[in-house]
Protein backbone atom coordinates (compact mmCIF):
# COMPACT_ATOMS: atom_id res chain seq x y z
CA UNK A 1 0.00 0.00 0.00
CA UNK A 2 1.38 3.65 -0.94
CA UNK A 3 0.89 6.40 1.75
CA UNK A 4 0.47 9.42 0.12
CA UNK A 5 3.95 11.14 0.63
CA UNK A 6 5.44 8.01 -1.50
CA UNK A 7 5.99 5.80 1.40
CA UNK A 8 4.99 2.04 1.27
CA UNK A 9 3.44 0.16 4.09
CA UNK A 10 4.12 -3.16 4.46
CA UNK A 11 1.85 -5.66 5.80
CA UNK A 12 4.25 -7.95 7.25
CA UNK A 13 1.73 -9.75 9.24
CA UNK A 14 -0.07 -11.19 6.28
CA UNK A 15 2.88 -11.47 4.22
CA UNK A 16 4.83 -13.51 6.73
CA UNK A 17 1.13 -15.78 7.33
CA UNK A 18 0.97 -16.24 3.69
CA UNK A 19 4.71 -17.28 2.86
CA UNK A 20 4.98 -19.46 5.42
CA UNK A 21 1.80 -21.50 4.46
CA UNK A 22 3.15 -20.64 0.52
CA UNK A 23 6.65 -22.66 1.00
CA UNK A 24 5.55 -24.39 4.16
CA UNK A 25 6.72 -28.02 2.28
CA UNK A 26 10.00 -26.59 1.25
CA UNK A 27 11.31 -26.56 4.68
CA UNK A 28 11.60 -28.82 7.87
CA UNK A 29 11.02 -26.52 10.77
CA UNK A 30 10.60 -22.64 11.25
CA UNK A 31 11.85 -19.79 13.35
CA UNK A 32 8.98 -17.09 13.99
CA UNK A 33 10.73 -13.62 15.29
CA UNK A 34 7.55 -11.92 16.91
CA UNK A 35 6.07 -11.75 20.52
CA UNK A 36 2.41 -10.16 18.38
CA UNK A 37 -0.20 -12.89 19.39
CA UNK A 38 -1.38 -11.57 15.98
CA UNK A 39 0.46 -14.98 14.54
CA UNK A 40 -1.10 -17.19 17.07
CA UNK A 41 -3.16 -19.16 14.29
CA UNK A 42 0.10 -19.70 12.84
CA UNK A 43 2.32 -20.72 15.68
CA UNK A 44 -0.52 -22.87 17.02
CA UNK A 45 -0.71 -24.69 13.00
CA UNK A 46 3.09 -24.86 12.82
CA UNK A 47 3.36 -26.21 16.46
CA UNK A 48 0.48 -28.79 15.94
CA UNK A 49 2.39 -29.91 12.17
CA UNK A 50 5.70 -30.13 14.39
CA UNK A 51 7.17 -27.66 12.42
CA UNK A 52 7.82 -24.79 14.73
CA UNK A 53 11.44 -25.00 16.01
CA UNK A 54 11.73 -21.75 18.05
CA UNK A 55 9.52 -18.80 18.46
CA UNK A 56 11.16 -15.38 19.09
CA UNK A 57 10.20 -12.88 21.12
CA UNK A 58 12.07 -9.47 21.80
CA UNK A 59 11.69 -9.62 25.37
CA UNK A 60 9.28 -11.02 28.05
CA UNK A 61 6.49 -9.11 27.09
CA UNK A 62 4.93 -10.86 24.16
CA UNK A 63 1.23 -12.09 23.52
CA UNK A 64 -0.30 -14.24 26.30
CA UNK A 65 -1.66 -16.16 23.80
CA UNK A 66 1.76 -17.61 23.47
CA UNK A 67 1.32 -19.20 27.04
CA UNK A 68 0.83 -22.57 25.63
CA UNK A 69 3.51 -22.41 23.57
CA UNK A 70 6.33 -21.09 26.19
CA UNK A 71 8.80 -24.18 25.39
CA UNK A 72 9.19 -22.84 21.87
CA UNK A 73 9.63 -19.58 23.17
CA UNK A 74 13.31 -17.75 23.30
CA UNK A 75 13.63 -14.31 24.65
CA UNK A 76 15.79 -12.21 22.44
CA UNK A 77 17.19 -9.89 25.39
CA UNK A 78 18.23 -12.25 28.17
CA UNK A 79 20.71 -13.63 24.35
CA UNK A 80 21.38 -10.29 24.51
CA UNK A 81 25.17 -10.21 25.82
CA UNK A 82 25.94 -13.32 23.35
CA UNK A 83 24.43 -11.72 20.09
CA UNK A 84 25.84 -8.15 20.99
CA UNK A 85 28.60 -7.08 18.40
CA UNK A 86 31.98 -6.55 20.64
CA UNK A 87 34.57 -4.33 19.15
CA UNK A 88 38.04 -5.48 20.03
CA UNK A 89 39.98 -2.95 21.27
CA UNK A 90 43.48 -2.70 19.79
CA UNK A 91 45.35 0.02 21.84
CA UNK A 92 45.53 1.71 18.51
CA UNK A 93 43.27 4.73 18.01
CA UNK A 94 40.94 4.61 14.91
CA UNK A 95 42.59 1.31 13.63
CA UNK A 96 42.44 -2.28 13.44
CA UNK A 97 44.98 -4.71 13.79
CA UNK A 98 45.36 -6.14 10.11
Amino acid sequence: MELPDGLVKGNVDAELVLHTMIQYKNFNQAIIVSGDGDFFCLIEYLANEKKLLHLFTPNKNYSRLFKKYSSFIVKLDQLRGSLEFKQKKTGIRGRSKP
